[in-house]
């Protein structure tokens, strides 16, 4: 039988989703394969995945690959709660600083490089690590960090200066931050367009049930041991998981800007 091989991030942020699509789809005719968005991004680029969430960035450097799936994103209007700037100093005063960035999220990244740049004016330097925060914040004067590992620390508060990215962004903006996106790859198989069909039903069932049922889910994910179950429910209300008018004018945006600092040529 063939499968629909479908990206699955491994941070909270998505969980809701995933429960629920294990919960109440079929499964049994889709192969999810885990990793960082990063990763994913190359999965689907290359063809070993079919459907995945992925980094908006991906999607706006390789649009003639993908389609969208329509009226899904992982997006924030204001704080997104897990992607995090932490600064020794103040973000207004890092101009010829360094700042260590996440490999995780390229679209992260991008978001940070255009807020510094285009927004506050400042010039800075970046360098991707694999670091924890404690050592880049000994090397570096400032870290993005993204996902569960910024989720924990900034519950620690490791850094005098901690700034949310999604609350930067609309605040200059007033428009949501799209951090991903769900894509199909073009190149699907005609056996395989069935699936995707199929797929995009389920998802937009377990989207509904999700968001109806967010306290059911928090008592069934892993980052109970750091975050209280209150704790989850109220992070996941800060994201916005859908994809209207308002999440296209802050993609469209983000792609000016994005263009205008040349980032939408690196496939890194």
């Amino acid at each position: 039988m063939t499968k629909l091989k479908i990206g699955r991030f491994f941070y909270s942020n998505l969980f809701p989703i995933y429960y629920m699509l294990d919960k109440e789809a079929d499964c049994s005719r889709y192969e999810f394969v885990e990793g960082a968005p990063s990763f994913l991004n190359k999965e689907i680029r290359e063809g070993r995945i079919d459907v995945s969430p992925s980094s908006s960035i991906e999607y706006l450097r390789n649009a003639d690959l993908y389609d969208l799936i329509e009226g899904h994103s992982i997006s924030s209007i204001g704080p997104v709660g897990s992607v995090f700037l932490f600064s020794s100093r103040p973000i207004e005063e890092l101009a010829g600083a360094t700042v260590a960035t996440s490999s995780q999220s390229e679209t992260s990244v991008a978001l940070l490089r255009i807020i510094l740049k285009k927004f506050l004016g400042v010039e800075c330097a970046f360098t991707p690590t694999s670091d924890t925060l404690e050592r880049a914040l000994a090397s570096y004067d400032a870290c993005l960090v993204i996902g569960d590992d910024a989720l924990r620390e900034s519950l620690r508060r490791p850094a005098p200066y901690i700034y949310d990215i999604g609350d930067l962004w609309h605040r200059h903006t007033g428009l949501p931050a799209v951090f991903a996106l769900w894509i199909v790859r073009k190149a699907c198989c005609p056996g395989e367009k069935g699936l995707v069909e199929s797929f995009t039903r389920d998802l937009d069932r377990a989207k509904t049930a999700a968001l109806h049922n967010l306290d059911k889910v928090a008592a069934a994910s892993p980052p109970g041991s750091y975050l209280s179950q209150q704790e989850l429910v109220s992070y996941w209300r800060g994201i916005s998981y859908d994809f209207g008018n308002d999440h296209r004018k802050g993609l469209d945006l983000f792609r000016r800007y994005a263009g205008e600092l040349c980032l939408l040529t690196n496939n890194s």
